[in-house]
């Protein structure tokens, strides 16, 4: 039994089932973009305020940069590898079998809790933006079961039905997702620049002093909670979960060993420059110490702030916008994913059969669309967050270890794109995921462990017999060819 039998990158393009491939660089920079903002901008930066103060933008900085290091190694694989399955097919690559299943079982787990999770923030604002109308819902279906202190609620009504019509969407056809998504993701940057122009004339440079009152790491006296820029930085890192899903369109893109290095890199860069302009103007308008009057909408807390009342409907729309271009993301990730484990035998057949007329992984994506509907919609996942976190990170490191791997082994593989400044930026790439993994807590280390245990029962009882390999009696040939792309 070798349960690192590996593939080749011959065999990841002939497995494959080519997809319908109408992606450019512009759209896979827009799904990247799509992905990363949203709930950092509209969320997350409040909490991230109250922790680092103005110096909140250094935070994301760093957590760009520990990004940037692993988009780096995903770029490098991608231009190798042009299949879906992102880190779940490097791993096959690299480092075999078993490997590759616990990163794919920890992807869909890292889509799926993100896009429940993004559907309770996406109701939230929904039934804002109907208020403004002097509309409502009935409370009880507002939010998931006891999410609403003080409240009786039993089900998140908008919450299910927005990924229900995001679902429909990504079976219809990746055209009909790439536009819907560019549009969006259009809107949503639109809409964020008439807020920076509107808002910077109300920056007050005092406000950025202390610029850093907690420093790099500190206690408060009182509190269990860490404050400074590293942990801001480790709540932040959630705003860039996401870009790793667009090695995922790999079979649907035109050029893919070009374009998709692009499309991650070019997201993650614009992505960047705009958290760390918002972050700035927020900061500069309203005392970091006031964000706790508004920590669950900032960015409407800073529009009431300076008074621009009329603003708040617009920035109601973009975070709505926002929001569903990063569940739209997660969910066509999450499909592809497992599109790519049901061709490879590791789940059933069913994830893997292909639309006649849409050419997409139709079952699979409806049946994870309405699992996550489901969840979204009743559960309350808001305790079960951090595990998107150690989730993706542990998908960071193995795509960064695999490319210091595949660069001994297969040292003169086709590589259409590079990673610059090997082995520096892989190891500075682990090592950043390994310091913020080390910040979350026991109960997430717990949680993680009960999840990979599942997934260790599902490989043993049913992947390991099942796969392609296995009955092709393959062990793995560590060489790797040159794969040329559609």
């Amino acid at each position: 039994m070798n349960l690192f039998r590996k593939k080749t990158v011959d065999q990841l393009v002939a497995d494959s089932t080519p997809l319908k491939r109408t992606m450019r660089t512009f759209d896979l920079t827009m799904l990247g973009i799509g992905a990363i903002i949203g709930t950092g901008i509209f969320v997350l930066t409040g909490k991230g305020a109250l922790t680092a103060g103005p110096a909140l933008s250094v935070s994301f900085l760093l957590a760009a940069i520990c990004c940037g290091f692993a988009g780096l190694c995903y770029a490098e694989f991608a231009s190798m590898a042009p299949v879906s399955g992102s880190a779940y097919s490097y791993a096959y690559l690299a480092f075999g079998e078993l490997i590759a299943f616990v990163i794919g079982w920890n992807l869909i787990l890292e889509y799926a809790l993100q896009a429940a999770t993004v559907s309770a923030g996406w109701a939230g604002y929904f039934n804002k933006l109907l208020g403004q109308f002097g509309l409502s819902l009935p409370v009880e279906l507002t939010a998931a079961y006891g999410t609403t202190p003080g409240v009786t609620t039993y089900f998140n009504l908008p919450g299910f039905v927005v990924v229900l019509l995001i679902t429909w969407v990504l079976s219809i056809g990746i055209n009909q997702t790439k536009k819907t998504n560019d549009i969006m993701v259009m809107i949503k940057l639109a809409i964020i620049a008439l807020f920076i122009i509107c808002a910077v004339w109300y920056v007050k440079p005092s406000n950025w002093q202390p610029f850093s009152p907690y420093g790099i790491y500190t206690f408060q006296p009182g509190s269990t909670q860490p404050y400074g820029i590293l942990p801001a930085a480790s709540i932040v890192f959630f705003s860039f979960i996401g870009f790793d899903a667009v090695s995922s369109s790999a079979e649907e893109t035109i050029e893919p060993n070009k374009t998709l290095p692009r499309g991650i890199l070019l997201s993650l860069a614009v992505s960047t420059v705009i958290y760390i302009i918002m972050t700035l103007v927020m900061t500069g308008i309203v005392p970091y110490q006031e964000f706790a009057k508004f920590i669950d909408a900032p960015v409407a807390g800073v529009i009431l702030y300076t008074g621009m009342n009329w603003l708040a409907v617009i920035v109601n729309i973009g975070a709505l916008v926002g929001m569903t271009t990063v569940m739209l993301v997660q969910l066509y990730g999450q499909s592809r994913i497992c599109y790519a484990m049901g061709r490879d035998g590791l789940f059933p057949k069913f994830f893997s059969e292909v639309h006649p007329k849409h050419r997409t992984p139709f079952k699979g994506t409806w049946f994870f669309g309405i699992l996550t509907a489901i969840a979204g919609g009743f559960i309350n996942i808001n305790i079960l967050f951090e595990l998107v976190n150690i989730g993706t990170l542990s998908a960071f490191i193995i795509v960064s270890a695999g490319v210091l791997w595949m660069r001994r082994t297969a040292p003169d593989a086709h590589r259409g794109f590079k990673a610059p400044g090997v082995p520096v930026v892989p190891a500075l790439s682990i090592i950043f995921c390994l310091v913020f993994i080390a910040g979350l807590n026991w109960e997430t280390w717990v949680r993680f462990a009960i999840w990979l245990a599942i997934g260790l029962a599902v490989y043993f009882g049913y992947s390991r017999r099942h796969s392609k390999l296995e009955g092709a009696g393959n062990a793995g040939a560590p060489q790797v060819a040159a794969a040329k792309a559609e």
